[in-house]
C-alpha cells in the first residue's frame, strides 16, 4: 500500500472521529511528544514491534497536525529533505554531527 493511501486513510480516519474538527495542530504534536517518549522507550529496550508501533504513532499525530494545518506531509519532508541533501560532514562517536 502507498503512502499517500495511508495518509488519506488516517486524514479520514481522524476527520470521521472528530479530531480534524474539533483538535489543532498543538494538540497534536504534543500527542506526538508523548509518543516520541514511548518511542525512545522501546528503542532503549530494542523491542521491534513497539519500535514499529511507536514510529507509526508519531506519523499518525504528524498527518493529522499537516492536515489541520493543511499542509501537504510529502511537501514538507521533501522541502527538509531539498535543506539537508547538499550538507557535507559526519557523525562521530559521540552522535555529534560535524559539518565540514
Amino acid at each position: 500500500m502507498s503512502f499517500e493511501i495511508t495518509e488519506l486513510e488516517v486524514v479520514r480516519w481522524a476527520e470521521a472521529r472528530g479530531i480534524i474538527r474539533n483538535s489543532d495542530a498543538k494538540t497534536q504534536l504534543l500527542k506526538a511528544v508523548s509518543e516520541m517518549g514511548e518511542l525512545a522507550d522501546a528503542v532503549i529496550k530494542r523491542d521491534r514491534d513497539a519500535i514499529i508501533d511507536g514510529i507509526g504513532d508519531v506519523l499518525v499525530c504528524l498527518i493529522v497536525a499537516a492536515a489541520i494545518e493543511d499542509v501537504d506531509v510529502k511537501q514538507c519532508l521533501r522541502a527538509a529533505y531539498e535543506e539537508i541533501k547538499d550538507r557535507k560532514g559526519y557523525l562521530n562517536r559521540d552522535g555529534v554531527f560535524i559539518k565540514e
